[in-house]
């Protein structure tokens, strides 16, 4: 076991650990250079189209220290965006060490500090790495004195490093074996593994992987899932090289998979602990935190029968992304579908896009909105998801919505900016500090249902991309919410409802009329769109009707007859309006989330 290092690599998005990785397995030849590509680690068409990481990867490094001694590195490749910070606490659960990447050009971002003290938290020895020192605005010395104020080491300790052209990462081997502590373990003690991914194989069923802190798993063992108590036949157990490699056995200290067939996703928790069913751990590990989602929006299929496939590869997502968390819901408008919760909008894009690509499924998304706390005048506490559990507002005593604490980091220039933009989001300065000359930190506390929409969008135009933001809950707050319905001719259409505060409603209910004028097909009669704050209407949209010109064939005579054939035509229209059903397409239901300000 002295001779295996686990450690991962994080660092704020795009700041190359990707690069930095594929440099690592390219250097210790893991990979043959006809395999060598860039992101060789991110499996994901969408990780590639993107340039970001949205799964960690493990994979098993064999470096040549000395002449005589070789060791084994377990490395998880993480992601560097906030919405995928869970992903990067179980990748920490499962090492010893971190490397803290640093952009030579950018320095440190918000991002980068809250997954340093992610990392410090689990106790992890911190190897500091300045990378793109070969970029024309490598500001070396600059990010150096970041560092050391930051994490209090010395300037030689931090190691300099081109992910690109492969500069430096001899030393980041060198520094990983001789700083990064070997797992303490015991192999000849019970089995006792912490799960820290899933992925869903359509033809072996469920892969899991974990690593192990005592004991070891043999080809043929009887496991048991501890949270669960299902046991289980290893059918096959391995190391994760860049394809799973199968061996007889996996030991103390090591980082692999175990195939046993499942082909249920709810018997596999991520964070769950195995052990072997005839000698069982008398000790659980102590896993991650329980994933807390952001925001919640309903899935739906376009088509109702489609519900019970999308039911199926929603489970066989979750096992993959462990974040996600969904259950059944049902709309008036939409039928059948899910409440799914997310870490944020980005995460949200993500699943999307990814029940379309991996498992063809078209889907409908609603109005993205937070959590609140209603109480009754009764004294009941009652959690809404979405508008439609809202209580009816004379049973409502209060309303609290959750709050966060956001972290920005910019530069000086633009901080008039920023205050403009969170002000107007409700948002309360609480701390300013300069962290450089060049670099500014704000604190604020917002209410989370400000940042959902557009936020990030707003604060990276206003910036010039200059700002990185990152945010964590600090619980629920008073606020003054109201739920907003719209309705066309007179009837309500669930999905568009939203929860918002009062004194933006008038506002937003005005905007989202007139932007569904524009979308909604007209019909062969007049349709009134209105946005509703209880019985109260705030904003009325018309679309008028087509009409058939019906006197054309009237040549000359009488103004009685065009008169006749115009009353028959008002009757038929109205007749037509109270039995005439509106079709609200898909573009309408996304339309809010591009509501511009």
């Amino acid at each position: 076991m002295k001779h295996i290092r686990n450690f991962c690599i994080i660092a704020h998005i795009d700041h190359g650990k990707s690069t930095l990785a594929d440099r690592l397995l390219q250097t210790t030849n893991t990979i043959s250079e006809r395999e060598m590509m860039d992101q060789v680690l991110d499996d994901m068409d969408l990780e590639r189209e993107k340039g970001i990481t949205i799964k960690s990867h493990a994979i098993q490094i064999n470096y040549q220290y000395t002449d005589k001694q070789q060791y084994t590195l377990n490395l998880i490749d993480t992601p560097g965006h906030v919405d995928f910070s869970y992903e990067v606490s179980r990748a920490l659960a499962a090492c010893e060490g971190a490397l803290l990447v640093v952009d030579a050009a950018q320095g440190i971002q918000a991002q980068t500090i809250s997954n340093l003290y992610l990392a410090i938290d689990n106790d992890l020895e911190i190897i500091p790495v300045i990378n793109k020192i070969d970029m024309d605005g490598a500001m070396i010395e600059e990010v150096k004195d970041q560092i050391v104020d930051l994490i209090g080491c010395k300037p030689e300790d931090i190691l300099l490093a081109s992910g690109r052209t492969g500069l430096g990462v001899d030393k980041i081997l060198e520094a990983i074996v001789e700083r990064i502590p070997a797992p303490v373990g015991n192999s000849e003690e019970p089995l006792q593994a912490l799960i820290f991914d899933s992925v869903f194989n359509n033809f072996r069923g469920i892969i899991v992987y974990y690593r192990i802190m005592n004991g070891k798993i043999r080809k043929g063992d009887k496991i048991k899932f501890v949270s669960t108590g299902q046991e289980y036949q290893a059918d096959e157990v391995g190391i994760l090289k860049l394809k799973m490699t199968e061996t007889s056995e996996v030991a103390a200290g090591d980082v692999g998979y175990v195939i046993t067939g499942i082909k249920n996703a709810k018997e596999v928790k991520v964070g769950d602990t195995i052990t072997l069913a005839a000698h069982p751990t008398r000790e659980v590990i102590k896993g991650f935190e329980e994933v807390k989602p952001m925001v919640f929006a309903g899935i739906f299929p376009v088509e109702t029968d489609a519900f019970e496939e999308l039911r199926d590869c929603m489970d066989k997502l979750q096992l993959n992304d462990a974040s996600l968390t969904y259950e059944l819901e049902t709309s008036q408008a939409l039928g059948f579908g899910f409440r799914c919760g997310f870490l944020g909008m980005l995460h949200m894009e993500i699943i999307q896009e990814r029940l379309e690509r991996e498992f063809n499924q078209t889907v409908i998304t609603t109005v993205p909105n937070v959590s609140f706390v209603a109480y009754t005048s009764k004294g009941e506490r009652v959690l809404v998801n979405n508008p439609t559990e809202m209580p009816d507002p004379s049973r409502i005593d209060r309303i609290e919505e959750p709050f966060i604490k956001a972290q920005i980091i910019t530069k000086p220039e633009y901080i008039g900016n920023i205050m403009t933009l969170c002000l107007g989001k409700r948002g309360i300065l609480i701390n300013q500090s300069y962290l450089t000359q060049t670099r500014v930190e704000l604190i604020f506390e917002m209410p989370l249902t400000e940042i959902v929409f557009d936020f990030y969008d707003k604060l990276k135009s206003q910036t010039r991309g200059y700002a990185s933001f990152d945010y964590h809950p600090i619980g629920y707050r008073d606020a003054d919410i109201v739920k907003m319905d719209i309705l066309l001719n007179a009837e309500k259409v669930d999905a568009l409802s939203a929860l918002i505060h009062r004194s933006r409603a008038n506002d937003f209910g005005r905007k989202l009329c007139e932007k569904l004028k524009e979308l909604l097909p007209r019909q062969q009669f007049l349709i009134a769109i209105q946005a509703a704050i209880g019985a109260k209407i705030v904003a009325r949209e018309n679309i008028s009707a087509m009409r058939k010109d019906v006197t054309a064939k009237c040549y000359g005579g009488d103004i009685s007859r065009k008169r006749k054939l115009l009353e028959k035509q008002k009757e038929g229209k109205k007749r037509m309006r109270q039995i005439g059903a509106v079709e609200v397409p898909q573009e309408a239901f996304l339309a809010v989330l591009k509501l511009d300000d």
